[in-house]
């Protein structure tokens, strides 16, 4: 069972650019993101096999924010790897 995860670089400039913006529209809704991707990345830890396989990642889409977490699941040691944070309105090749 996996317990961890490893938020690459790029899924973390992603989320902190994305923070700024919603935070520059208003205060808090930039935390009020980052509490959704977070609540996201939990469900996604608890169980990782639920959520769609497109090529060789998964993606989870948050709840409330337009935006797709893609993920894989390396077995061997037992992590979840989040390549990207992805907001759905860019375009879909450049989404790792």
């Amino acid at each position: 069972m996996i317990k961890t995860f490893l938020l690459l670089r790029k899924a973390q400039i992603e989320v902190l650019d994305a923070w700024e913006w919603y935070e520059d529209r208003q205060p808090g809704l930039g935390d009020r993101f980052k509490d959704d991707v977070a609540k996201k990345i939990d469900a996604i830890v608890d169980n990782p096999l639920h959520y769609a396989l497109k090529g060789k990642y998964h993606e989870a889409k948050t709840d409330v924010f337009p935006y797709l977490i893609i993920f894989r699941i390396e077995k061997r040691n037992n992590i979840i790897i989040i390549v990207s944070v992805f907001h759905m309105s860019r375009h879909p090749k450049r989404k790792h």
